[in-house]
């Protein structure tokens, strides 16, 4: 099968998700910790499905179609049980815990909120979480309007805004796995995107390790800082006056 460049998405929005859903189609078989996003990403006839299709024409169809639809809602379970267990439990500041989808970035979430904010943002409140399967699954709109911030559905949101209650510091944070520190370019962005907020922006880039680091450090940008999860404790300052602090360009308002 052959089709458009760049239409991959769509088909898997519009087409396969339906399938899989349905109980019909599994995501990922062979690693469910894949992204659903990932170029990798592969998709299997389920099993029992692929013998009801195999008989259909045949005298057999009628009797198979009708254990099916009978076994239906089993296997619609077993396959959704599968999909809780491979999804990335994360413990929020509030007490509050919510899955992400496997895979991707969302390790690194999950040890931003669990080990970034006690350390640098105690008591903050994580207002948005990205999740590749529905990056608007963890968002509190209502808070984040109450501090200025209206997201428009085709807003290219950070992984991570976390609001500094005590400082009033809005912290939006990038977790990089294979792509988007806060070069120059993501923080002209992120200061148009949250230019209503009351709060100042904190600017701060996530990696796994140092080696991760290693191929963008000649993009991050200056006045951002960089957090990296097996070296919990410290921060790396790209210059400017302030350690962990907004700068006066994003102050916010009063």
């Amino acid at each position: 099968m052959s089709y458009a460049p760049n239409t991959r998405e769509t088909i898997r929005d519009e087409a396969v998700k339906y399938f899989v859903e349905a109980g019909m189609a599994l995501r990922n078989p062979d690693n469910p910790q894949r992204p659903t996003n990932s170029g990798n990403t592969v998709y299997q006839i389920e099993p029992t499905a692929l013998a009801l299709f195999r008989v259909f024409g045949t005298l057999a169809w009628h009797t198979q179609l009708t254990d099916y639809l009978t076994s239906g809602d089993a296997i619609r379970k077993e396959i959704e049980r599968h999909r809780i267990l491979a999804r990335v439990a994360v413990n929020l500041p509030s007490g509050e815990t919510v899955t992400l989808s496997p895979g991707g970035q969302n390790p690194l979430i999950k040890a931003v909120i669990e080990e970034f904010c006690p350390r640098f943002v105690p008591g903050g409140t994580v207002a948005y979480i990205g999740d590749t399967e529905d990056k608007f699954l963890h968002m509190d709109a209502a808070y984040l309007e109450g501090i200025g911030v209206v997201i428009a559905a085709a807003a290219k949101m950070p992984d991570i805004v976390i609001h500094d209650v005590r400082r009033n510091w809005l912290v939006l944070i990038e977790a990089v796995s294979t792509a988007g520190p806060v070069d120059g370019t993501r923080r002209k962005e992120l200061k148009e995107l949250f230019q209503g907020c009351r709060a100042g922006l904190v600017f701060v880039t996530a990696f796994e390790t140092r080696a991760a680091m290693q191929g963008f450090l000649s993009q991050i940008s200056w006045e951002t800082e960089v957090w990296i999860a097996d070296n919990p404790d410290h921060l790396i300052h790209f210059d400017g006056e302030r350690f962990l602090g907004p700068y006066p360009d994003v102050l916010g308002g009063s």
